[in-house]
């Protein structure tokens, strides 16, 4: 049975059996303006500073920002090879992605997320969990600072009281809610964190973003949001069915579920990093209308340090080895689908550093 192969993939993986190479792949970043095709078993990249070719099995996803060619021969060559494309417009906002046919897909699962979903408290449970995660790690994150002299205990201990609080939630609109007003009093910490006069925070815009920070914010989630939506293609979910977020007309919920587990540990941290190390100021970004963005130099610059922070390892103590934070991401969504078929109970990761 297919489904059965899969879930015993699970369970190899935290056997050790399972090699992180199998995850380690290669993420194309294209910011400049060009063409991609193919050129026997590679990606032709050809821009107008260079030609540059990538063998198509190292690749896991392209994330196209530029004003980049392509053709149905490319796309076909894209699916045969399971890689995922996701484009942005020149605002750096996210417009789609060229998502291959699911070839893990599974009826089955289906059926078990949309009975999930439709379960009110099964939803409610599974929305909890996110959330959970999301605050624990913010809060690992808020301790980390503040053992490093960082005046945050203010915010520690608002959220600690709204986690709390949201642990009694009893709909997913007063946790969601509670969940909101939590990330605005970290956000508040930001201040005390990056202690920069080019970067202080005064209230979270979207869309578009108003200043630096709130800049640099919306571009390291939109890269979270990617990264669990590739990893997602690679497992048996469908990520139309989120359970903290709506399912609804949107095209993809699941992966803005899970990326609230790790948007602190992975965008928010390398923001403090870029930030803090001053490799960001003032000249990475410009202003269009009434948006603040970053210019493609700054973006390169945050690409970099995510990638590195992806591929750097901890000792996972459950497993008793290394992982890579990429790795880490795959390994939520395999806890995630046991979880749906009655296997295990889902917990979320949440840092311990």
């Amino acid at each position: 049975m297919h489904l059965a192969r899969r879930t015993n993939l699970v369970e190899d993986y935290e056997d050790h059996n399972v090699k992180e190479s199998n995850i380690m792949q290669k993420t194309l970043y294209l910011f400049q303006s060009g063409r991609l095709s193919r050129k026997g078993n590679t990606i032709c990249v050809k821009t107008e500073e260079a030609t540059r070719y990538f063998p198509i099995a190292s690749v896991r996803d392209i994330l196209i920002f530029g004003e980049v060619d392509v053709n149905k021969k490319f796309l076909e060559f894209a699916h045969e090879s399971e890689v995922i494309l996701h484009f942005f417009g020149y605002h750096g906002n996210y417009v789609g992605s060229f998502y291959p046919r699911e070839h893990y897909n599974s009826g089955y699962m289906i059926l078990k997320q949309a009975e999930h979903y439709l379960n009110f408290q099964s939803r409610l449970q599974l929305a909890h969990q996110f959330v959970t995660g999301s605050l624990a790690n913010i809060m690992q994150v808020l301790r980390y600072y503040q053992n490093r002299g960082k005046d945050v205990a203010g915010q520690v201990s608002a959220i600690s009281d709204l986690s709390e609080k949201c642990s009694e939630a009893q709909s997913i609109e007063e946790l969601m809610a509670l969940e909101g007003n939590a990330r605005a009093r970290y956000y508040e910490s930001f201040n005390q964190i990056i202690n920069e006069k080019d970067f202080q925070y005064q209230s979270r815009s979207k869309r578009p973003p108003e200043d630096p920070l709130n800049a640099v914010i919306s571009f390291g989630n939109t890269l979270v949001y990617m990264k669990v939506l590739t990893e997602i293609y690679k497992t048996h979910l469908d990520p139309r069915i989120g359970f903290l977020h709506a399912t609804n007309f949107r095209r993809f919920t699941l992966n803005l579920d899970i990326a609230e587990i790790f948007k602190p540990i992975l965008a928010d941290r390398v923001l403090f990093s870029l930030i803090g190390k001053k490799m960001l100021g003032k000249k990475n970004f410009e202003q269009h209308g009434g948006a603040i963005l970053l210019k493609e130099q700054g973006r390169k610059l945050y690409v970099q340090e995510f990638e590195e922070k992806l591929m750097s390892t901890f000792y996972h103590r459950r497993l008793k080895r290394h992982v890579s934070y990429q790795t880490l991401i795959r390994m939520e969504l395999y806890k995630l689908q046991k979880h749906l078929i009655g296997e295990q109970a889902y917990q979320p990761f949440v840092s311990r550093w």
